[in-house]
């Protein structure tokens, strides 16, 4: 295993059935400090975010596995497709990244939430073994604990995608995961990728291999009302990205599915193709209108920022070192309450 401390944890990389994949094991800030959401109660703007500490663990751990090596999605504002692609992570692969990522931290005995991400590197719908696993997890509870060392109280995967063209199946695998997540207490999150609502934009950014938002919604629209959190329209947003809050509601009933707006990224891939939030971590002032926009047609809007601290240890989404993304490698401690 190759180990790097972050600020927020640990990013490691090591080798699997097919090769390297790369896995986070971190801390989180707390709504308190990353999150606008009226509707949760956090209504603060964020000009900026402090590099703060996180919660203890106990409380909440983030663990973010790849799913694929690489990934056959070519979005241009993501690092991944540096990564040369050679297939799914496997059932055990996916196992052993969690129980790298928990071994790291051997002190934390038990969690009251595991947020575990299929996020890092591989659009996680073409690996059939996302699903075994998440179902293993909730029907293996004591096997899990027995292996792992780990109690968690709850358990909450979160599956991201972008929805590709080139996937007939894709429909199947989402309607496969809804039923994960109601047989479950809803404790699944489903976030799919929309960045913008001009097609032809969507177009150059995911590289020709994204559904239409119509064609989204059409196969979308027999999805059952989400017991607890809703599912989620994911904004990456760049300044000059078009967001026409009619049109999203036109095509997604705000009462099943919420709205995230989130920067954009400063990695490698943004910076070469030109794509940045201008003031996104700085200042509200980018997410004001589209946010304002979305809840005038009815969304829940949830704005995330980053910090600095979290930006610089690649914590966010189109970031891999072993695409090219720069790490800035923290030499101090890991900014976890109780460690």
């Amino acid at each position: 295993m190759k180990k790097h401390t972050i600020p927020t944890g640990f990013l490691f990389k090591d080798n699997y059935s097919r090769g390297e994949l790369e896995t986070l094991s971190i801390g989180d800030y707390g709504k308190k400090w990353n999150v606008k959401a009226d509707f949760l109660g956090y209504r603060s703007d964020l000009n900026g975010v402090p590099n703060t500490n996180c919660m203890p663990l106990s409380e909440k751990w983030v663990i973010t596995v790849s799913t694929q090596y690489g990934c056959l999605s070519k979005c241009n504002f993501c690092d991944v497709p540096n990564v040369k692609y050679s297939g799914n992570a496997s059932f055990d692969d996916l196992y052993s990244q969690l129980k790298k990522a928990i071994s790291l931290f051997p002190e934390c005995k038990y969690t009251e939430r595991l947020n575990l991400h299929y996020a890092r590197m591989g659009e996680p719908s073409w690996n059939p073994a996302v699903l075994e696993f998440t179902n293993f997890l909730f029907n293996e509870r004591k096997r899990f604990q027995d292996e792992t060392g780990l109690s968690v109280e709850v358990l909450h995967p979160v599956l991201t995608s972008m929805s590709p063209k080139k996937h007939k199946k894709w429909e199947g695998v989402i309607y496969d995961w809804v039923n994960i997540k109601n047989k479950n207490l809803g404790q699944c999150g489903l976030q799919i990728s929309i960045n913008s609502t001009d097609d032809k934009q969507r177009e150059v950014m995911f590289g020709g291999d994204a559904n239409t938002l119509e064609d989204i919604s059409k196969m979308l629209s027999g999805l059952p009302a989400p017991l607890s959190r809703k599912y989620c329209l994911n904004f990456a947003y760049s300044t000059d990205y078009i967001i026409d809050a009619e049109k999203v509601a036109k095509l997604f009933d705000p009462k099943k599915w919420m709205c995230k707006i989130t920067p954009i990224h400063n990695n490698t891939a943004c910076m070469e193709n030109g794509i940045k939030t201008v003031g996104g971590y700085e200042s509200f002032h980018p997410y004001r209108k589209p946010e304002q926009d979305l809840k005038n047609v009815g969304f829940d809007v949830l704005v995330f920022v980053p910090s600095m601290d979290e930006e610089d240890g690649l914590v966010t989404c189109g970031n891999v070192i072993l695409g090219g993304s720069k790490l800035k490698e923290s030499l101090g401690p890991q900014k976890i309450e109780g460690l």
